[in-house]
């Protein structure tokens, strides 16, 4: 049988466009997304690259995930290169949201689409969307738990000796953890039930910049050797994991944890493999859980629904007014754990497997 040149070059076409449909390469190609990280030094961050280029690849996406090991220009050039890259959209976590608005401001000329990924990008107008949990209760839920392990501990004592420690001054949510935390610790101080024998409050004096422990733990040292000659140490608000094990060693070489003297109730945040076996040890007191897996799900969803001409979910437009303007956000809930419920919380939820805490 004969075949004449059209119905040959008809059938070849339609072979061809079926194989190009049956070809996932082609349909799944969405486009990059550029994932600027502040740092490999924190577990969480390394964590929270990890799920943000699982998730996107499952959406289609490809990703150009970098850290920039907290150092600021090398953000910077990391993120220009991206957009010179023509990714399809960037999310940030920055170093120092302050820094980043020329490059932004390309970003946005390029019809590149801005998320700021738990820290907020302050100065800027072109930010579109802001995904996080509510800092403000992160904070409020460190200071409650402080006070819950000071009436555990120290219930025959008053006033509690408590001492306070940021975040780092360049983060926007160390305000909002600070702030949160003060919401309940400053009543109690005002009515005497919490003394702070440095008298050092602020973030501007109690800040720790690039939530370095190290720092913490010398600050602490200082803390002790100025202040504690006869008096005992019963708390320090920490906002941080990493900030809690350079304070808990500040304390331990001291001789707080051995003979008489009990631990002071020390929080944090994150759930830190470090923190958590310490909170199974009886050393660090608490953490705040914050399931990078969930803040992963929403930016992708953020980012699929902006890309895709739609409107992404929303569940704040009020709070995060980053000094240009008042970024959209949404906010996910965390929750406190300590020795009564890590085990619920972590492994139940298949965060962690028993066997990491050991």
């Amino acid at each position: 049988m004969q075949i004449s040149r059209r119905a040959l070059l008809a059938l070849t076409g339609a072979a061809a466009a079926s194989s190009v449909v049956g070809l996932p390469a082609f349909a799944q190609d969405k486009g990059t997304i550029g994932i600027a990280m502040p740092t490999k030094s924190s577990a969480r961050w390394i964590a929270d690259g990890d799920s943000m280029v699982k998730q996107f690849t499952e959406a289609g996406y490809a990703t150009d995930l970098q850290y920039a090991e907290d150092d600021i220009p090398n953000q910077l050039a990391q993120i220009e290169n991206m957009i010179t890259k023509g990714v399809k959209a960037l999310v940030i976590a920055a170093i120092d949201g302050t820094t980043l608005s020329n490059a932004l401001d390309n970003a946005a000329a390029a019809g590149i689409k801005v998320i700021a990924y738990d820290r907020l990008i302050r100065e800027s107008g072109s930010v579109d969307y802001y995904a996080t949990f509510d800092n403000f209760k992160v904070g409020v839920q460190q200071a409650e738990s402080l006070v819950a392990g000071l009436k555990e501990r120290f219930a025959d004592v008053k006033p509690w000796n408590v001492e306070l420690f940021g975040g780092s001054p360049d983060d926007n949510n160390a305000f909002f953890f600070y702030n949160g935390a003060m919401s309940v610790l400053q009543p109690m101080i005002d009515a005497g039930d919490i003394a702070i024998p440095s008298g050092q409050v602020g973030m501007d004096v109690v800040g720790t910049l690039r939530w370095d422990g190290a720092v913490a733990q010398a600050r602490m040292d200082n803390l002790l050797s100025s202040n504690y000659g006869d008096k005992q140490l019963h708390g320090a608000l920490s906002p941080y994991d990493g900030l809690s094990i350079g304070i808990l060693s500040s304390v331990k070489g001291v001789g707080y944890g051995s003979g008489d003297l009990k631990m002071p109730v020390v929080t944090g945040q994150d759930c830190e493999v470090p923190s958590i076996k310490s909170i199974i040890a009886g050393e660090q007191y608490s953490s705040i859980f914050k399931d990078t897996r969930e803040l992963a799900k929403v930016t992708v969803k953020m980012v699929d629904a902006v890309l895709s001409g739609g409107t992404p979910e929303i569940n704040d437009e009020k709070t995060y007014d980053n000094g240009v303007k008042v970024v959209p956000s949404y906010l996910l809930a965390s929750q406190p754990v300590d020795a009564s419920n890590y085990e619920a919380v972590l492994v139940g939820s298949g965060y962690y497997t028993a066997d990491q805490l050991k």
